[in-house]
């Protein structure tokens, strides 16, 4: 697809925002990497093309190999605390606040949505503000030990018993929390638009929701860079920059 074609989609894709009874986004690691987040699958630059994530990021890896699990953490971390919004997460704020989306359901745990002003996120990874005790269930704000792990190295341990305490975050063997994924399923079985974002689709379960939706007749528009697997089944797909792209299409289903 050309660059002018497929700018040529916007107004499409605004029209169909526009008449949406009930829009949802859906969003993936790549709407933040324009704010300097990695992501996890882009070639070269993606967190799984430098580590195996099971080596690295699954319960296993936590439980037998803390040291290393810290060790990968401590840059995403890092890369986190220091990153703010791009325009892509304001222009999808701006839409919730003008009623055109009911919700975000993202992959992302940065928190970035929140931030940029978005009131309904369902994070189905979790998020990077909280810490838990995987034995006592514990929880704790990240903020509490964030200066001693960035700066001294200082790997947090639950008060209580003395086990390192886990990110709240989905890691490979564990579970999608499930409060937070039946939030999600009902905003999809709802959905006539879901508009998806940054996303390989690659990710099971939370890829099935965008299929959820199309199947039970909701209409699809994919804005990522790389192409997914259910580009095919996609009404317009707009192939560019989520944060250079977003806010022209905010502009248009707004009239601005």
């Amino acid at each position: 697809m050309t660059k002018r074609a497929a700018l040529e989609n916007l107004k499409p894709a605004a029209r169909i925002l526009q008449q949406a009874k009930h829009a949802v986004v859906f969003t993936g690691a790549g709407i933040s990497t324009p704010s300097g987040i990695p992501d996890f699958r882009t070639a070269s630059t993606g967190l799984w093309m430098k580590d195996d994530p099971m080596q690295v990021a699954s319960l296993s890896a936590f439980n037998v190999h803390p040291e290393r699990f810290f060790a990968w953490l401590k840059p995403l971390l890092s890369a986190i605390t220091a990153t703010r919004p791009n325009p892509a997460h304001f222009s999808i704020a701006r839409l919730e606040n003008a009623g055109v989306i009911k919700a975000v359901i993202t992959q992302s745990i940065d928190l970035l949505h929140q931030q940029a002003g978005t009131k309904t996120v369902l994070p189905l990874h979790g998020s990077v503000d909280k810490l838990v005790c995987v034995k006592c269930h514990a929880r704790f704000l990240t903020i509490q030990y964030l200066e001693d792990f960035l700066q001294r190295d200082v790997i947090p341990r639950c008060p209580t018993c003395s086990r390192y305490l886990k990110p709240d975050i989905v890691l490979f063997e564990e579970m999608l929390p499930m409060e937070i994924w039946n939030q999600a399923y009902q905003q999809v079985e709802q959905s006539d638009v879901i508009l998806v974002s940054g996303s390989s689709l690659e990710v099971y379960p939370a890829s099935s929701l965008p299929q959820f939706a199309v199947q039970n007749g909701a209409m699809l528009i994919i804005n990522t860079l790389s192409t997914t697997p259910m580009d095919s089944e996609a009404d317009l797909l707009l192939p560019f920059d989520s944060a250079e792209i977003l806010p022209l299409l905010t502009g248009m289903v707004l009239g601005e």
